[in-house]
């Protein structure tokens, strides 16, 4: 918001978080905006196998539910429900609040008093159970497309694990590093066969996903496994490594502190993942920290398991098989 502005916006806000009015008008607007957009879906060979994805990998489990819902479940949400969860999640308890900008401490603390002040104390929210998807598999939505779509999975690691910074390096020198990754190198620089490939390390997994053209599906995936399978087997180099702890330090401002909005939504990353008032300035000195041996090992032990792939377009083996 505006400095300026300040008293009215947090006006707004403090009616919209105690005093929500569920009228049925905007709900049923909104959900029919919602159903429309599923019914798109229903279309679209990528949402399609976003969900196959999910299912296969999480089972049951709430994280292979889409957020925005089903075509059979929206039309028995009612005002009544709205506010039953209103209720049951907007309580203090649950309450992560980064700021940054224009506002003094005293300011604030009033300001977050007058927003806060009269939620309730606790949340009374259903316990979900930790999840490990589930690998090995292979999900196909085979579609007559002229660019196929590849992800891959591996294991993952929290960020509370001893072995985490080393999981951050391996991720960075495999396909973290836009431009300089052996991912990139391998299928981009030397084949041509993709514009983009790229590994991204999250909570319970660890992403590669590139697209390339369908008659070169099976040769990217065929380069990308073996990529993969060289890290497990060997890990980097040293001098991968120097440079992967150069730029995870070196760019953690520009890529996450570059803004108010960034160093807010970082601010509040910290405070959910219980990390130290002081982590920003413990991170370049736990990265440093990192051995060589210790990157090795946390590739093998995230890259030595058979990973579950997914695969948005003509079956692999070409149209006629």
């Amino acid at each position: 918001m505006l400095s300026k502005k300040q008293d009215a916006a947090f006006g707004l806000l403090r009616l919209a978080l105690n005093a929500p009015r569920f009228e049925q008008g905007p709900i049923d607007r909104v959900r029919a905006e919602i159903v429309s957009r599923i019914v798109g879906s229903e279309r679209d060979p990528n949402a399609i196998a976003q969900r196959k994805w999910l299912r296969a990998i999480y089972g049951a489990h709430p994280c292979s539910r889409l957020g925005e819902g089903t075509k059979e479940s929206l039309p028995g949400i009612t005002p009544s429900d709205l506010r039953a969860f209103h209720q049951a999640i907007f309580a203090r308890d649950g309450l992560h609040i980064a700021v940054v900008g224009d506002i003094d401490a005293n300011t604030l603390r009033e300001r977050l008093d007058q927003l806060f002040g009269d939620l309730p104390e606790q949340q009374t929210l259903v316990p979900v159970y930790d999840v490990a998807p589930k690998l090995g598999q292979l999900v196909e939505e085979n579609y007559d497309l002229p660019q196929t779509s590849l992800t891959l999975a591996w294991p993952g690691v929290k960020p509370s694990a001893p072995d985490f910074y080393a999981a951050v390096l391996l991720n960075d020198i495999l396909g973290g590093s836009y431009l300089t990754s052996r991912l990139y190198e391998e299928v981009r620089q030397k084949r041509g066969l993709a514009y983009h490939v790229s590994s991204e390390l999250t909570l319970d997994s660890l992403l590669v996903t590139t697209e390339t053209r369908s008659d070169c599906a099976a040769q990217t995936l065929s380069i990308v496994r073996d990529v993969v399978k060289q890290m497990a087997q060997q890990g980097p180099t040293g001098a991968e490594l120097k440079a992967a702890k150069k730029h995870l330090i070196g760019a953690y401002a520009i890529d996450q502190l570059g803004s108010t909005r960034s160093i807010a939504d970082r601010l509040l990353d910290l405070q959910i993942h219980k990390a130290d008032v002081d982590y920003n300035q413990r991170r370049a000195r736990s990265i440093g920290r990192v051995t060589l041996k210790q990157v090795k090992a946390a590739a093998k032990k995230l890259l030595s398991a058979e990973p579950a792939i997914l695969v948005v377009g003509p079956p692999l083996g070409g149209k006629d098989e």
